[in-house]
C-alpha cells in the first residue's frame, strides 16, 4: 500500500516504524516528518496544517490510506476533505474531533453519556468566572482553555491569586488566543494518572495496552507541563479489573454517544484517566495517539498496524483479532535545554548510530533534522525518545538510562524518575 502519514514529532516517527515492519506496506510518505521518519520513508515538505495541499498530495501519488498523526489538521476537517475526494483515511471527522478541540463539548458528552469526570462549569468571559471561583472557594481547581492550545491550556490553580490570574491569562492577556476565549472550571481530581488508548471504527471499539505519561518537566512530577517528559507501559496501576471498568464506563458510553449525535468516529480515542481508590475517571479525552504514549505502546503491539487501520477506515475492525507483547516498553525524552520555556535549536545530536542495530534500544525522533551536510540536529523542545522494550519494567528502565549517556547533545535535559512510580506498585 501506498501510505501517507502527517505529522512531524515522536509520534508520526514511532507509527512509520510500525508501519515499516509491514510487509503490505509499498511506499511511505510523511508530511512534514523528521530526520528519523527520513530514514524510513520520503519526507514531503507540506506543513500537517495545510490540508488542501495534503489532500491535492494524496490525489496526485494515488495514496491507498491517509493516517493523521497531530490534533489540528483533524480539527480543521481533514477527514471530512478526504472523504469527499474518495480517499481512505484514519482519523475522527471534524465532528468528531470536538471531542479534542473543544473541552466544553466533550465534557458536555460526558456528562450526558454518563461517563464519570469532574465536575465542572463553562465560561465565556471573565466576570462570572470570577464570581464562580468566589463562590466555590475550594482549590486547588483546574482551568483549561477550551480549544487547541499545543498541550499548555490547562492551569491547576492553587488558591484565588493564582485561579485569577489564569483567568486573566484567558481573557485578558488571551495568551491562547481564541482557544482561551471560552474556558472550563473543573474539580480537581486526586489519584494516579493512567492513559489508555483506543482504536475505533464507528462500531466498535477496541482498548489497547494500558500506560503512563510524565507531564512535568522536573523529577517528582515537580514543574511546569510539558507535551510529555517520558513514559511506561503497561501501566501497574491497571489491573484487568480497572480494564474493564474504563471499557464498560468510560469507551462503550463514548462510542454510544457518537452514535447517538450522528457521528461516525473512526480513528483513535485517547483517555487520560485519573484512578483514585481503584475508580477511573476521565481527565480529558484526545482525538488521536498519545504522545510519548504511542512510542511505548506500539512496539508491543504484535498486530499488523496497516491491518488495523485499514479496518478501521473500512468499518470492520471486528473482523481484526489485536494481539500485544508481554514486554514492557520505557521512554525517556531528551529535551532541549531551557524547554518548555526557551531554548535554541541546531545542536548536533551524537551517539544514535550505536543503536541502528540493537533491537531493545529504539531512539526515536521528535525536534530533529538532518542537514546539507547530513548531521542531524535539534528543532525542538523535546528532541529524542529514547525507548527501551524488555521483559520487565526494571531492565527497560535500566536500558534506557544506559542508552542515554551515549546519545549527546549541547544542554541535554530529562528527567531521572520515569517509570519510579511503576516500580512502586510492583
Amino acid at each position: 500500500m501506498k501510505i501517507l502519514l502527517i505529522g512531524s514529532g515522536g509520534r508520526e516517527h514511532s507509527i512509520a516504524l510500525k508501519l515499516k515492519e509491514s510487509p503490505r506496506l509499498l511506499k511511505l510518505y510523511i508530511a512534514p516528518g523528521n530526520a528519523g521518519t527520513a530514514e524510513i520513508g520520503t519526507n514531503i515538505p507540506i506543513s500537517d496544517s495545510n490540508i488542501e495541499e495534503l489532500l491535492n498530495f494524496a490525489l496526485n501519488e494515488e495514496i491507498d490510506l491517509t493516517i493523521v498523526g497531530p490534533e489540528a489538521p483533524l480539527v480543521a476537517g481533514i477527514t471530512d476533505l478526504f472523504e469527499q475526494n474518495n480517499l481512505k483515511i484514519v482519523g475522527p471527522d471534524k465532528a468528531g474531533a470536538q471531542l479534542e478541540g473543544s473541552k466544553k463539548w466533550a465534557k458536555d458528552m460526558m456528562k450526558s453519556c454518563g461517563i464519570p469526570t469532574a465536575g465542572y462549569e463553562n465560561f465565556d468571559s471573565l466576570e462570572p468566572a470570577k464570581e464562580y471561583l468566589t463562590k466555590n472557594n475550594t482549590y486547588p481547581i483546574v482551568i483549561k482553555a477550551d480549544g487547541l492550545a499545543a498541550g499548555k491550556g490547562v492551569i491547576i490553580a492553587q488558591n484565588e491569586t493564582e485561579a485569577f490570574d489564569a483567568l486573566d491569562i484567558c481573557f485578558t492577556k488571551k495568551q491562547f488566543g481564541d482557544a482561551g476565549s471560552n474556558i472550563v472550571i473543573e474539580d480537581f481530581l486526586t489519584g494516579e494518572e493512567a492513559s489508555i488508548l483506543a482504536f475505533t471504527d464507528g462500531k466498535v471499539i477496541v482498548p489497547m495496552v494500558s500506560a503512563q505519561d510524565h507531564k512535568t518537566v522536573y523529577d517528582g512530577d515537580k514543574g511546569p507541563n510539558t507535551g510529555g517528559m517520558g513514559a511506561y507501559s503497561p501501566a501497574p496501576i491497571v489491573t484487568d479489573k480497572l480494564s474493564k471498568k474504563v471499557y464498560q464506563n468510560v469507551f462503550l458510553p463514548l462510542l454510544k454517544g457518537f452514535k447517538d449525535a450522528g457521528i461516525t468516529y473512526k480513528g483513535i480515542v485517547y483517555a487520560g484517566l485519573m484512578i483514585e481508590n481503584g475508580e477511573p475517571y476521565v481527565i480529558e479525552f484526545n482525538a488521536r495517539f498519545g504522545d510519548p504514549e504511542t512510542q511505548v505502546v506500539l512496539p508491543r503491539l504484535k498486530t499488523d498496524l496497516i491491518d488495523i487501520f485499514e479496518a478501521i477506515a473500512d468499518q470492520r475492525l471486528d473482523q481484526i483479532n489485536i494481539e500485544w507483547k508481554s514486554d514492557a516498553a520505557v521512554c525517556v525524552i531528551l529535551a532541549a535545554g531551557g524547554y518548555p520555556g526557551s531554548y535554541e535549536k541546531g545542536k548536533e545530536i551524537t551517539g544514535l548510530e550505536l543503536y541502528e542495530t540493537n533491537p531493545n534500544i529504539i531512539p526515536i525522533h521528535a525536534g530533529t533534522k538532518k542537514t546539507d551536510a547530513n548531521k542531524i540536529v535539534t528543532n525542538g523542545g523535546r528532541v529524542l525518545g529514547v525507548v527501551s522494550l524488555n521483559p520487565d519494567l526494571q531492565t527497560s528502565i535500566n536500558e534506557a538510562y544506559k542508552a542515554i549517556n551515549n546519545i549527546n547533545f549541547e544542554n541535554k535535559y530529562f528527567r531521572t524518575d520515569i517509570g519510579a512510580k511503576a516500580l512502586r506498585h510492583e
